[in-house]
């Protein structure tokens, strides 16, 4: 009695901890990357459990079926030879597997690196989103306006992330708009979003960076299109202006909350990308420079 009355006991905590879990944010999606992600979570996770279902089904069949029983002591068992179809199942079930999973990751993943479906047709809106310990710096340069550690979006619209990072590689991830991608020093990499809907939700460095790590987290405030506007010239009215000491002391390791500038770390301290160019652009400079020596 006692152990049912544990086991109950049990059973009814485990039952009201999963009810106080708040539901998973990669399925529940705010955009069209996010929602064709979760498409692909649950392809993976129901092809898996059919997998599992009918292993054990028919490990369960073989166990009863062919259970040790008892047997005269001269008992000999039949030889039987291998059965062409059943090995060829065996191999054929699996092969197909892993080929139609293939199939819907490389159709998925080339999907995700692009505009989403739906706003193909729009100009995006470059957004240049850079780490460093441990914090989160976000560039408008369209809106010359330059934000920590928050975002503000604006609904129905492509939205372009350019990610670098200003010391350890972090992984930029906002779970609810699309799949998380790295942010590296010295290259730039993008990442194609769009949200369908309005609301607060949260992102973070999803890759271990050092003890602050943990805390590496911004919030995403996606509105319509004219609140965004009226932020941008709310921004615009109130704002500090960001220059480079400024940004030098943002850049020093700790945590800090959210804060707003007008302008933006671009305009003295470029993104990867321009730096690059900037230094092809010397270089050819001094190679003609060398011919006319």
């Amino acid at each position: 009695m006692k152990k049912q009355w544990l086991f109950s006991g049990l059973l009814m905590s485990f039952l009201l901890f999963l009810g106080g879990c708040e539901p998973l944010a990669v399925f529940d999606p705010k955009g069209p990357q996010a929602a064709l992600l979760k498409d692909v979570i649950m392809i993976s996770i129901w092809t898996m459990l059919g997998v599992v279902v009918v292993v054990f089904a028919m490990l369960i069949y073989m166990l009863v079926k062919y259970r040790s029983s008892k047997t005269p002591a001269d008992y000999k068992p039949p030889i039987i030879e291998g059965n062409k179809w059943v090995e060829g199942l065996c191999v054929g079930i699996p092969v197909l597997i892993i080929v139609f999973l293939s199939i819907v990751s490389v159709q998925s993943t080339y999907e995700a690196e692009s505009v989403p479906e739906g706003y193909k047709d729009q100009e995006p809106m470059v957004i240049y989103a850079s780490s460093s310990n441990w914090k989160w710096h976000f560039s408008y340069p369209e809106q010359d306006i330059e934000t920590l550690n928050y975002l503000y979006l604006p609904k129905d619209r492509p939205i372009e992330f350019r990610l670098y990072s200003f010391d350890a590689i972090s992984s930029f991830w906002i779970p609810q708009l699309g799949g998380q991608k790295y942010a590296m020093t010295g290259m730039l990499t993008k990442l194609n979003v769009a949200a369908s809907e309005e609301g607060e939700i949260w992102g973070r460095n999803s890759n271990f960076s050092g003890e602050g790590f943990a805390e590496q987290t911004f919030n995403v405030n996606v509105v319509s299109q004219q609140e965004f506007d009226e932020w941008v010239t709310e921004v615009h009215n109130t704002a500090e202006p960001l220059d480079e000491e400024t940004f030098n002391e943002l850049l020093e390791p700790g945590h800090l909350g959210q804060k707003t500038f007008t302008g933006t770390h671009l305009s003295f301290n470029p993104a990867p990308e321009e730096h690059t160019e900037h230094q092809g652009e010397e270089h050819e400079d001094m190679n003609e420079e060398e011919m006319d020596h």
